[in-house]
Formats: structure tokens, sequence, C-alpha cells
């Protein structure tokens, strides 16, 4: 566990625990999830990430009042960047588009550092292809499609 839950924090978690075992025919239901394969969850006991590493797949145990989860998936992610318009070195207007795969690797970092993983990802991709496309002349952009494609990786 990242962090010590403390007195008041063990005392919380063993009332809920007590709790859970009292109401176990009907706790019992809201205590298991269930985790895809392509998912992972992030558990937080009182707010706090629960282990190093994601859980699942497979069935979890939450204690109720205390845990909570997030679930992540772990699969391909494609969107596209809307088209905008850019200025490029030669002062030419001229507008782009794009489509972006992305992947995410480290759950417990994707919940923790980030409030939206996946606007912050369309943010990153616009701001990206519009400073590469900024530096470009126009020539430049139409004959070198692959070579900013690998740049923007």
């Amino acid at each position: 566990m990242k962090g010590k839950l403390g007195v008041c924090g063990w005392i919380i978690l063993i009332i809920s625990a007590l709790f859970t075992a009292i109401t176990f025919p009907i706790s019992i239901w809201f205590c298991i999830k269930i985790i895809k394969e392509y998912e992972r969850a992030v558990v937080f006991r009182l707010g706090r990430i629960i282990s190093g590493k994601p859980k699942g797949p497979g069935l979890i145990f939450i204690l109720p009042c205390t845990d909570t989860f997030i679930k992540v998936d772990l699969r391909v992610v494609s969107f596209a960047i809307p088209p905008q318009e850019i200025l490029t070195k030669d002062s030419v207007t001229t507008t782009v588009d794009g489509v972006v795969y992305y992947k995410i690797e480290n759950a417990i970092k994707s919940v923790a550092n980030v409030n939206n993983v996946h606007l912050a990802t369309a943010q990153l991709a616009q701001t990206t292809l519009r400073n590469i496309l900024g530096t470009q002349t126009l020539s430049s952009i139409l004959s070198n499609r692959e070579e900013i494609a690998h740049n923007i990786q």
C-alpha cells in the first residue's frame, strides 16, 4: 500500500469488514467485481492507491464504503484529429487533420497523474501536429508525409 492508513483508517477498515461479514449474503454482490481480460482496475482504499500494480483480469474483492475502483481499458484507442487550419513556415494557411492510435501501458499512472487521459492525449496530438507542421513549408509537407509522420511519433 502506498502510504499508511493510520489509526482512524484501520478503524474504518475494520468496521467496513465487519459490516460486510455480518451482511454477507447480500453484501457479497457488492464486493465482487469482474475485470475483463483487456481491463485493469486501479483500487483506492480511503482515497489512496492499494499496492503498486493494478488488479485484474478476473474477480476482485472490493470492500464497500472504503474501497473504490476505476477500470482502465488497455486496448488500442483510435480517434480522429478534427480538421484545423495551420500556418506553415512559408506563411501559407492550410487545413490538416489526422488519426491517432494510442494504448495505455501503465493503468496507475493514467489514473493518478491525469484527470482525463483521453482528452489529454487528443490535445497533445493536436498541439504536436500544429508544432511540427508549422516548422515545415507546404511543399515539404506534401512531399515528406512519411518522414513527418515518423517525427510526430
